[in-house]
């Protein structure tokens, strides 16, 4: 029998230790970190438009069936009073203890048809409510490309084009003006002749009056014609393509955290849950990096609420973990905000790294200085932990380093200076993508709204 989530931890003794030693590599789509340059990648989406390439890295996970509303509302924490075919939303699970498993998006495609997609835990929670608990639902999976079996092929391709010029990239490749679209609502029209649909949204920069920005998706056999129908069509307005770097450096810009670590660790109620769970699939093999470190494993559990997610919790219906989010909606909560790093010390970390040998500072990876899947550096007023910082990185729009950080409220405001402090305790875990550094510290300034160039 496979060995499970539960098994893995039993074998590992402690939940910290197996994910923070979790020897996690660089995180790769599977097509360039660049195209071209991530510099003129970056510059794309706020000058012309860039066009990103999804089909591979997120797993895409439909439900079916009489139930699925039933089993939406009583596991997600969002309202789902007008929700129905054509609409998505950033879907919020919790346990019982109100603590986020994940989030991922929800699209609505048909009427008792939803399909779930991004990083899986909350598609498994999902699952597993759905097998466990007597809902009429079917379950398919697929697989993100690095985990299809062999001779697998993804079902859909997904792209994403960003950017002032985007309409017009759009309207050429299809043929005709396009209706506007709300954000977050779902659309349909052709591309080289073939069906797609698309999602009003944007996860590169921030999106303005003057840019566009939609996720499109069709079957997979007309990848290559909807592709080349976009270049040929963005030839004219500058389209860029977009690699790896680009796309996780836009998504701080405008404010995206990644995810938070799955609160499943430990909850003795929970252990049904890590003995279904297999110990490869994305809570077994995560890891978890930074500055920010305790022993226990539930100081890495947040709610929605400390996450930036408290406008996705609406109490207008019954679901797991509201008696729990009742109580924690009372209560102080932390904000989340964009750090902005200060140069010259971003530039002594870059020295350091280089050229200080067996004292050398924690390198940044540039333009992403992420090292593990969920992220967490230490952020403090003095001596007094104030918060953390998740994912960081730089981009030319910004013209500094940056990160997404979530503060105690009382020092969640605009132009406060902190203190972050980057790389790990005792010269770094064993994870075999940190090399042997010291920790150091840099100076930041608060923004509570997203950073613009200066």
């Amino acid at each position: 029998m496979p060995e499970s989530l539960e098994d893995k931890l039993q074998r590992a003794g402690d939940a910290v230790q197996m994910l923070r030693n979790s020897p996690a590599n660089r995180f790769r789509f599977d097509y360039p970190d660049q195209y071209t340059n991530w510099q003129d990648e970056q510059a794309a989406w706020t000058r012309t438009a860039v066009l990103f390439d999804q089909s591979h890295h997120m797993t895409d996970v439909y439900f079916t069936g009489p139930d699925v509303d039933r089993l939406l509302t009583e596991t997600g924490t969002n309202s789902f009073a007008t929700w129905g075919p054509n609409k998505a939303k950033h879907l919020v699970v919790c346990t019982d203890e109100g603590k986020m498993i994940g989030t991922a998006v929800l699209f609505g495609l048909d009427k008792e048809h939803v399909s779930v997609v991004g990083p899986t835990p909350t598609a498994n929670w999902l699952t597993y409510q759905a097998q466990t608990r007597g809902y009429d639902v079917e379950v398919v999976r697929d697989e993100r490309t690095a985990d299809q079996p062999a001779g697998g092929r993804r079902k859909l391709f997904r792209f994403e084009i960003e950017g002032p010029t985007a309409r017009a990239i759009l309207e050429k490749a299809h043929g005709g003006p396009l209706d506007p679209v709300k954000f977050f609502a779902m659309t349909d029209f052709t591309l080289a002749g073939r069906p797609v649909r698309a999602l009003s949204h944007t996860m590169a920069g921030v999106p303005g009056a003057e840019s566009m920005g939609l996720e499109i998706w069709g079957p997979m056999e007309d990848y290559q014609a909807c592709w080349d129908a976009l270049l040929e069509a963005g030839d004219e307005f500058g389209l860029v393509r977009g690699g790896a770097l680009a796309y996780y450096t836009g998504g701080i810009e405008s404010g995206y955290a990644a995810q938070p670590t799955p609160a499943i660790y430990s909850a003795p109620e929970l252990r049904a849950y890590r003995e279904w769970l297999p110990a490869n699939g994305y809570e077994g093999k995560l890891s978890i990096g930074g500055s920010f470190a305790s022993d226990d494993v539930e100081d890495y559990y947040v709610s929605p609420f400390d996450f930036g997610y408290g406008h996705l919790v609406r109490f207008d219906h019954d679901f797991i973990g509201r008696e729990a989010l009742e109580k924690a909606a009372e209560r102080p909560r932390r904000k989340k905000v964009w750090l902005r790093w200060n140069t010259e010390d971003v530039a002594r970390i870059y020295a350091s790294s280089l050229f200080d040998g067996d004292r050398r500072a924690k390198f940044l990876d540039t333009p992403l200085g992420r090292y593990s899947r969920v992220h967490l550096d230490d952020v403090l007023v003095g001596d007094r932990r104030v918060g953390v910082s998740t994912l960081c990185g730089y981009t030319v729009n910004i013209g500094s380093w940056m990160s997404v950080g979530f503060l105690d409220e009382d020092v969640a405001t605009d132009g406060a200076e902190v203190t972050l402090v980057w790389g790990e305790e005792n010269g770094g875990t064993p994870k075999r993508n940190v090399e042997r550094h010291v920790q150091t510290t840099l100076r930041a300034q608060v923004h509570t709204e997203p950073l613009v160039a200066h």
